[in-house]
């Protein structure tokens, strides 16, 4: 069909003359139209400058708001800025660091000095070398490429060149001959080594997806839950909560024990107290004994010496006649808080699986969300139990214990060897030994317990040492068990190969020497360079990887990456230090607690707590609050400490992300300078709780 033609026909101005439009078309009608009235006109007119007007000033409006959003935004920003200038300045007055640090610490002190001085010694190296580059790259030696220095040397007049000319040039052939080619064969040994951890950091995330798509879950067998919900048919339950010094906590611990949903006539809990202050044995005594009067099958045991440690606690728990009539051992650490239904939803994976000798719950944080540190630790651990221990359990039955929140059939501990003295890892080792005994593990994803994250850089410096010195002490003594054990090559393979050298050694071995060592010195010699995908693409897919378990963690993703390898030179000397048996390997020390609840679990103690509790407890009270109001004078009195290996490291790579602007390394430039700024940061103490 054609499209309709348009005729006009009028005279004169459309403001006063009719106006008449015509379609000629066979198939449409003629149509007139009358043009609107002069008056029509004007009231439109009048309308629109009144719309004007008013849209001007809504627009004056959100202005106005945007500008006193930016205000607000800009005074919040200059705010927090000198705030963070004001505890920079006080924590550099105050002149606390790690070096004068009067608790116990788990650093030997040879090592720590000795290491700190080559850190050191690299800064002072590469201050000088940025001073003498500069200086080249003014004189013109600056051409982007070492090739075309070379050119230059080889094709320019001797005797133009003055002294810095000469010296320059003797400099860059003893770069190109001697310091460029080992340098570059250490970084491509690094580079394989990261590329293996990434495909092993890969196909454990392939698992954990695999077990998503397929719904896969370890589920026990229905007559155990008939047993349980219908026959009454309930095993024999050792409970042991070992604590030291840990007065934040142990009501939380106990309370939530003792209201687990088992019959008391089937379980047993001990407090195995290691304290050696005698205020914190008498409020635990105390507890024990209110627990003891409202019914609880529980027991007080304390130990005058302190022999090894966690191990020896649970050793000399083990050691009681009574414990040959229980069947299972539950352990928790003293700041875990166990769902009422704990019991219900591990024993049963035991019922007709008898080659089952360990159940394992997840870890839940009661303070993930205090700060920033406890955010990225929450990150870490969160991969660590969705993607590392499930995939491990379901594929190969095989993990290491965590330590606390797990269930062990005593006869596998038994004929595993007991609790060692050993290594400060003692949960890793009777792991190790389990497996190589052919006892099988069962983790649950779903089965969750609470419990508290460190809120201090301090407390998680130190539990980071002793989670990675640890391995290495136990890598040596395990290693020649394992090769003359009878199980699979598979496993013996899996268990030297990717459970202690890949996981334990080999990833905070490149993480430090690649990205703080390696990176930083191919600033000062490109001969030798790393690929921007090794220092960008990958680490920044890795860091993906990890933080798909928590996505609500996804704004922390350049924090957590920055974080993990700031990190790395604490896990690098703790590794050394349990390699070589050096006396920081052997030591413990027992990671700062601050008494966190979730609302659930304090709703809980309320309504179980009866009139005649509140009537004994309350000669208590008093000594409670005085002891809290001593903590509170004597954490008064802590500081916040500089660490000196971090802040050496801070200004070793922000001279290095210097030196690179000569190059125009753009990836290199950025990661430097944040990197630089990260261990500057931590070095400062400005991550975790602050104290002054």
């Amino acid at each position: 069909m054609a499209l309709p033609s348009f005729n006009w026909w009028g005279k004169g101005s459309h403001k006063g003359t009719p106006v008449v439009v015509t379609m000629e078309n066979p198939n449409w009608s003629m149509v007139e139209l009358e043009a609107p009235s002069e008056s029509d006109f004007q009231t439109s007119t009048v309308t629109q400058e009144k719309a004007r007007g008013k849209n001007a000033k809504q627009l004056t409006w959100v202005l106005l708001l945007k500008a006193h959003r930016a205000a607000g935004c800009l005074t919040s920003v200059a705010s927090t800025l000198f705030s963070l200038g004001s505890t920079i300045r006080r924590r550099v007055i105050s002149g606390q660091t790690d070096n004068n640090d009067s608790t116990p610490s788990t650093e030997n002190k040879t090592v720590k000095t000795r290491f700190y001085n080559c850190i050191k010694a690299f800064l002072w190296l590469s201050l000088l070398l940025l001073g003498f580059e500069i200086a080249a790259y003014f004189k013109g030696w600056h051409f982007g490429a070492p090739k075309l220095q070379l050119q230059y040397i080889f094709t320019a007049p001797f005797g133009v060149r003055d002294l810095f000319d000469g010296l320059y040039t003797r400099w860059v052939l003893i770069r190109v001959g001697y310091l460029g080619p080992p340098l570059q064969f250490l970084a491509n040994v690094c580079i394989i080594l990261f590329i293996v951890q990434s495909l092993d950091r890969l196909v454990l995330c392939l698992g954990c997806f695999w077990i998503r798509f397929k719904k896969i879950k370890p589920i026990p067998k229905q007559d155990a839950i008939v047993d349980l919900e219908e026959n009454g048919f309930f095993p024999m339950v050792l409970v042991q909560i070992p604590m030291c010094n840990e007065k934040e906590v142990y009501q939380q611990s106990i309370a939530a024990v003792c209201n687990l949903d088992w019959p008391k006539s089937k379980i047993l809990i001990q407090v195995l107290d290691d304290s050696d202050e005698p205020t914190t044995q008498l409020l635990i005594r105390e507890e024990v004994h209110k627990w003891q009067q409202d019914g609880a099958r529980i027991v007080y045991r304390h130990r005058v010496i302190r022999d090894g440690y966690k191990a020896g606690n649970l050793k000399s728990g083990m050691s009681y006649s009574y414990v040959k009539e229980y069947e299972f051992v539950a352990i928790f650490d003293a700041d875990f808080q166990p769902a009422p239904d704990f019991l219900k939803r591990t024993i049963p994976h035991f019922k007709d699986n008898e080659d089952v000798g360990l159940v394992q719950a997840r870890w839940s944080f009661v303070n993930k969300d205090e700060n920033l540190l406890t955010r990225l630790q929450n990150v870490n651990l969160s991969f660590h139990f969705e993607v590392e221990q499930q995939v491990n359990g379901v594929f190969i039955n095989f993990f290491g214990f965590n330590g606390t929140a797990g269930v062990w059939r005593i006869k596998a501990l038994e004929e595993s060897g007991g609790w060692l003295e050993r290594t400060t890892v003692e949960d890793m080792d009777i792991a190790v030994r389990a497996h190589l005994h052919g006892w099988k593990f069962v983790f649950l994803n779903d089965v969750e317990c609470q419990c508290e994250l460190p809120e201090s850089y301090e407390a998680y410096r130190k539990q980071q040492h002793r989670w990675h010195s640890g391995p290495m002490q136990l890598f040596r003594l395990c290693l020649p068990d394992i090769i003359r054990a009878k199980i699979s090559m598979w496993k013996k393979f899996n268990m030297i190969f990717l459970f202690f050298l890949l996981r334990k050694l080999i990833l905070p071995f490149y993480s430090f020497t690649l990205f703080c060592i390696i990176l930083p010195m191919t600033m000062f010699i490109p001969e030798a360079e790393l690929p921007a995908w090794v220092v960008c693409y990958i680490p920044a897919t890795m860091s993906f990887l990890n933080i798909l378990p928590t996505p609500k963690s996804f704004p922390f993703i350049v924090p957590y990456l920055l974080f993990e390898n700031t990190m790395s030179v604490t896990k690098f000397n703790a590794m050394i230090s349990g390699l070589f048996q050096l006396g920081s390997a052997y030591e413990w020390v027992v990671t700062k607690k601050s008494g966190r609840s979730s609302e659930g679990d304090l709703v809980s103690l309320v309504e179980k707590e009866t009139k005649q509790q509140r009537e004994e407890s309350e000669p208590n009270l008093d000594e409670t609050k005085t002891d809290i109001l001593r903590e509170q004078k004597s954490r008064q009195k802590k500081h916040n400490r500089m660490y000196t290996k971090e802040l050496a490291l801070a200004f070793l790579l922000l001279t290095a992300s210097a030196r690179s602007l000569l190059s125009a390394q753009g990836i290199h430039f950025y990661f430097l300078l944040f990197q630089g700024i990260s261990f500057l940061l931590v070095g400062l103490d400005l991550i975790g709780e602050q104290v002054l």
